[in-house]
């Protein structure tokens, strides 16, 4: 599909990089990755990034929707930093990777919610 500077620019990233990058919490560890990313078809904005977890903290390797405001690109640790503690982790929304559901506005209220965030009004 061409080389790396093909697929990013200084200020956008394609999709299929996006998906692996690891996500580290602030203080650079490692909390898993990026299984895939949710986009509105509509307005095209990215609302979700949806992060797998290998079985840290007990936890398995589940899929946890993030509201991608969340997420902070670290060109330091090459990856993404979300700011969540891990006990807020083992109550987050999350689904089974081969039990996808379905991304309803109340799904997606009650994420943004969890996190203490307004669901975005598209």
């Amino acid at each position: 599909m061409g080389d790396t500077l093909e697929r990013e620019t200084h200020r956008l990233i394609s999709s299929d990089k996006v998906e692996g990058t690891a996500v580290y919490n602030p203080r650079k560890e490692k909390l898993g990755s990026i299984a895939n990313v949710m986009i509105d078809k509509k307005s095209g904005q990215c609302e979700y990034a949806v992060m797998e977890f290998g079985g840290l903290f007990g936890i398995g390797s589940d899929h946890y929707p993030i509201p991608w405001d969340m997420l902070t690109y670290d060109t330091d640790v090459g990856g993404y930093v979300v700011d969540i503690a891990k006990d807020r982790l083992t109550g987050a929304p999350r689904y089974a990777r081969d039990q996808v559901p379905e991304y309803t506005d109340s799904y997606g209220r009650s994420i943004y919610g969890y996190y203490g965030l307004a669901y975005p009004m598209l």
